[in-house]
Parts: structure tokens; C-alpha cells; sequence
């Protein structure tokens, strides 16, 4: 790569998962592994699946059942969330002895700008690579890494070259992109998921290079800024800068809930969204934000056949109590609910304000009910989120006390 330019990486690390697991659980290393579900009850989809398992056939995404039936001596562990995240933020810790410049692009995949590190720690290929053997060191996890001059295209470079090179490394410089990256299918371009190959292929684009190449105002008239977009990607533009601070300043605070039964009444619906507003106003409280749109979305249980509805409403001034934001959710709901079968509901409150920044009211009810649920979130944060309860969380449609030992909807 040349001098002045810049060198992004992207690090990914291989079957996250399963290769915390494995790390956690040596007698399983040349054995067939996957992270899913419910394994006692033999339910739920897989969500990593290691090499060996791989090979066997398994893939993400498909159900436990489907994985057992293609490979029925696998391995199945059920997901600890706690542990991957406290493993991720090790390995971004790893990354930053090398550079200060690490932006976290998900809980296993990191971009690095290491353009400042080179003089001291050599080529971008060396530098990967001794990267790569402390994260394997220390936490027993296969990084790839995909190096060239910006954010997206290290991203395919890593995703279409490194994940299938031997040593998991590979560098693709700004003069090798007409060679190595045009001749690509589209499906293979990094934001081109199947819907748009679709799109891409009915206008005769099959290749990365036949989208780098068709002329600009085509593309915008057919998808407007996100054919722009990906025009600009295609020709490897991408002025994006890593940024450790990318994901600070959070312009709403949301929460979704999958149910584990179809949901029918308006009483039985009424538990979890009361559940969810509880959990989302505590987070606003805990980060000092109020909010003045609070937006509820459901949905069905069929995929194939989607019923259910997304809505906000606007309140006259911001709010963090929970009873406030519940009778907006609530009202919302009565009034968008087609009275299908209810899977999965949220709630998010946006348009966020500091706490302390807001006008007082006459008659304003608001600073007794925030100090009556900062104590209740000061019980919950030493005692556990099941500490204090309301009853309706004890009912059969309440999910407060399951999920309080999940993460992101899984186990810790």
C-alpha cells in the first residue's frame, strides 16, 4: 500500500461464539460445536457454529432441530451473553496496545486505523498478524483480518479474502480494487443483501465492477441516496473516518420483546409493554435522558403473512416516568392493534434531553415520581432487577422475572 495513504483494518473474529466456548471448554476442541437455543428442551436456532460443525453441514440462523438431524453427535451450549461481551471488550483492549484508533463494528468485528502504528510495529501484514496471535494467546479466539485504505473496503476485503485465506490475512491496496474486487458477483458487496441483488441483477448488474462502472445518475434514479451510496461503495469511496466515540450520544432509547406464545388480549398484551416501558425509562434514567416521542410497534408470529403495526406519538414535554410514558404506549396500541395475535412488541423513547434540561410546570408531577423510581433503580441495581417487582409481572403473560436472566433475549 502506498505511503500516504491510510490503513484501516477490520478484524473479525471466527465463529465468535462457539470459539469462546471452545476456549472455555478444551475437551471439546476437534469436536463438532454449535451455541443455540434451549439445548435441554432441543429448541431454538443456532447462533454460531464452529468450523467442524460447519463442515457437517450446520449453519446460523437454521433451527436446532434442523442441525441435530444433519449432525446428531454436535455438541450444543446454550449462550452466555455476559461472557462474549466480556470477551470482546478484552479483545478490543488487545487492539488498542496497538492503536488508539479502534471502533467496535459489532460484538465481533472491529475496525482499526493503525496508519500511526506502522512505524513502530512495522508492515500492515506483520502488524495483523502479531494482533492476531496475542487475541489467540489470551483469549483462545481465530481472528481474520481484511486490511486496505478505508472502513468498507477492508470490511470485503476481510469478508470475501480472509476469511478463506490460510493464515486469515489479507491486504487489499487501492491500486488492486479493479482486479480483485470488481470481478466479485454484486451478492458479495458489502450492504448488497438478497432483495437488492434481485434489483441489481434485473438491471443486468452482476458483478461489484458492473455497479462501479454503470453511470451514477441511473443508479440515483432508480434508488435515490442509497443507490448513491452504494454506487460509491462499489468504486471503494469511503470517507468515514474510525471513530472510538462513534457510538456515544444515543439518539433513542428502545426495547423488543419476543414472546414465547402468541399474545391474544388487550390484558394479556398490556403485561410485557408495561415490562418494556419499565425496563426502557429505567435506561433513560440511569443515562441522565428524558424523551418526548415514544413510538410502539408489535408484530404476528407469521413471517410469511405479517400483521401488526409501528407508531409514535409526540408529548408536549420530555419524560423519563414510567406511568407517563405507559399511558402514551398504551393509548397508541388501543388505538393500532388489529386485534391479530401478538408476538413480539417495543417500545423506544426519542428525541432525547438531559434530565435537567426542562421546563418546569405548573402542577408538574413529574420530580415525585422521578425520585420515587430512581430509588426503585437504586434497589434493583444492588439487589437484581426482580428485587421489586410489580404483581402483574407474577401473572402468566408477565416475562420480567425469565428475562431478567437473559441478555439481549439470551442467557447470561
Amino acid at each position: 500500500m502506498k505511503s500516504k495513504e491510510r490503513v484501516v483494518m477490520l478484524g473479525d473474529c471466527q465463529s465468535f461464539y462457539a470459539s469462546v466456548e471452545k476456549a472455555d471448554h478444551p475437551q471439546y476442541k476437534n469436536r463438532p460445536l454449535v451455541v443455540a437455543g434451549d439445548p435441554e428442551r432441543r429448541s431454538g436456532i443456532v447462533l454460531a457454529a464452529c468450523p467442524v460443525a460447519k463442515r457437517s453441514g450446520i449453519t446460523t440462523a437454521e433451527t436446532l432441530g434442523t442441525a441435530l438431524a444433519k449432525c446428531p453427535e454436535v455438541v450444543v451450549m446454550r449462550p452466555r451473553m455476559e461472557k462474549y461481551i466480556q470477551v470482546s471488550m478484552q479483545i478490543t483492549d488487545i487492539m488498542k496496545q496497538y492503536t488508539d484508533l479502534v471502533e467496535p463494528y459489532s460484538i465481533d468485528e472491529q475496525h482499526l486505523d493503525v496508519t500511526g502504528s506502522l512505524s513502530l510495529f512495522g508492515d500492515p501484514v506483520t502488524l495483523a498478524g502479531m494482533i492476531q496471535e496475542e487475541i489467540m494467546r489470551k483469549t483462545g479466539v481465530y481472528s481474520r483480518f481484511g486490511i486496505s485504505y478505508n472502513k468498507a473496503v477492508s470490511k470485503m476485503a476481510c469478508d470475501n479474502f480472509a476469511k478463506k485465506n490460510a493464515d486469515g490475512i489479507f491486504c487489499l491496496p487501492k491500486e488492486r480494487l479493479q482486479d480483485i474486487l470488481w470481478p466479485l458477483p454484486i451478492r458479495q458487496m458489502f450492504m448488497v443483501g438478497s432483495r437488492m441483488e434481485q434489483h441489481f441483477l434485473r438491471m443486468g448488474i452482476r458483478t461489484i465492477g458492473h455497479l462501479a462502472n454503470a453511470p451514477l445518475s441511473r443508479i440515483r434514479d432508480r434508488f435515490g441516496v442509497n443507490g448513491e451510496m452504494l454506487w460509491r461503495l462499489a468504486n471503494g469511496i469511503d470517507h468515514t473516518l474510525v471513530n472510538p466515540n462513534s457510538h456515544q450520544g444515543e439518539k433513542s432509547i428502545g426495547h423488543e420483546m419476543t414472546l414465547p406464545r402468541d399474545y391474544y388480549t388487550v390484558s394479556e398484551i398490556a403485561v410485557p409493554l408495561l415490562e418494556l416501558t419499565e425496563l426502557v425509562c429505567k435506561r433513560c434514567r440511569t443515562k441522565g435522558y428524558m424523551g418526548s416521542v415514544i413510538s410502539v410497534s408489535c408484530r404476528g408470529a407469521d413471517f410469511n403473512q405479517p400483521t401488526g403495526f409501528s407508531h409514535q406519538m409526540k408529548l408536549p414535554d420530555p419524560t423519563n416516568v414510567t406511568n407517563q410514558v405507559y399511558r402514551v404506549v398504551m393509548s397508541l396500541f388501543q388505538r393500532h392493534w388489529d386485534g391479530q395475535p401478538v408476538r413480539k412488541v417495543g417500545v423506544t423513547v426519542s428525541t432525547l434531553v438531559q434530565d435537567d434540561e426542562y421546563q418546569l410546570m405548573l402542577f408538574d408531577e413529574r420530580p415525585k415520581y422521578q425520585a420515587l423510581e430512581k430509588a426503585t433503580d437504586e434497589i434493583k441495581r444492588k439487589y437484581g432487577e426482580t428485587a421489586i417487582l410489580r404483581a402483574v409481572s407474577l401473572t402468566d403473560s408477565g416475562q420480567a422475572r425469565d428475562r431478567s436472566g437473559k441478555i439481549g433475549g439470551h442467557y447470561r
